[in-house]
């Protein structure tokens, strides 16, 4: 009789607890496998897609992806035909490299080239770009070389202005902008004026273009200043080219 009055209170709520335990047990083992499936069929009829406008879209997505690479594919060439003008304009042998390595925290310090010793390349040649001046080669090994950037803050090249002949030391500054530091106390120099390198640098050949004036600083101690654009795209660099020298 308890028992009787005790099933009938409770009863149904372990019927109840004994399905749940049950379904949880089930959807363990399967991983929601039938919730998935359930889920399919009831919203299948609510898609409104079909098969046909699917394919489109996909197609569509295909075709918008084909033509980014052929636009990439014609942004190379074209970089390439200007290496290869530039290649061919230069009176001395020089090597053609690929930028294979450049670290985001050193993006404006160094670059790995995929030339090395094996090429012909050793410690010291220098590096330009299209533009003018990229850097100098510090580190050589078979396949690699290593470039200490002209835009690398420990970066100093002798520099002279092409117009006056007023020298001075290019200092980089961890970006497109680099300062001249003059010898003179009151130099001939102007914005817009050349800078090239210096006929008397011990690292760099005479007259390599380094950048353009940007601004003069003449109150600047301990000597004056000016701000120099580096010419050479050293932010988008994907090619460079190696020019045997042996410093002074």
């Amino acid at each position: 009789m308890i028992i009787r009055r005790w099933y009938g209170r409770y009863g149904s709520k372990l019927v109840w607890a004994a399905v749940a335990l049950g379904i949880g047990w089930f959807l363990r083992q399967t991983q929601g496998a039938p919730i998935l499936e359930l889920y399919y069929w009831v919203s299948r009829p609510l898609q409104s897609e079909s098969p046909e406008l699917l394919q489109e879209r996909l197609t569509n997505a295909r075709i918008t992806e084909l033509q980014q690479r052929v636009i990439e594919l014609e942004r190379k060439n074209e970089q390439l035909q200007k290496l290869l003008g530039y290649f061919e304009a230069q009176k001395q042998e020089v090597i053609a490299a690929p930028i294979i390595g450049r670290s985001v925290d050193d993006w404006w310090k160094q670059i790995v080239l995929g030339r090395g010793s094996e090429d012909g390349i050793e410690v010291g040649f220098v590096v330009t770009g299209i533009g003018g001046l990229v850097g100098r080669v510090v580190d050589v090994t078979p396949n690699t070389s290593r470039v200490l950037l002209v835009s690398d803050p420990t970066s100093r090249v002798g520099g002279r202005v092409s117009r006056t002949g007023t020298m001075g030391v290019v200092i980089g500054g961890s970006s497109r902008i680099a300062v001249m530091r003059f010898f003179e106390k009151v130099p001939k120099v102007s914005p817009g004026d050349t800078i090239t390198t210096s006929p008397v640098s011990r690292l760099f050949p005479d007259a390599l273009p380094i950048g353009r004036i940007q601004s003069v600083d003449l109150e600047k101690g301990p000597a004056p200043e000016a701000k120099v654009l580096l010419t050479a795209p050293l932010n988008d660099l994907e090619w460079a080219v190696i020019h045997p020298y042996k410093s002074k």
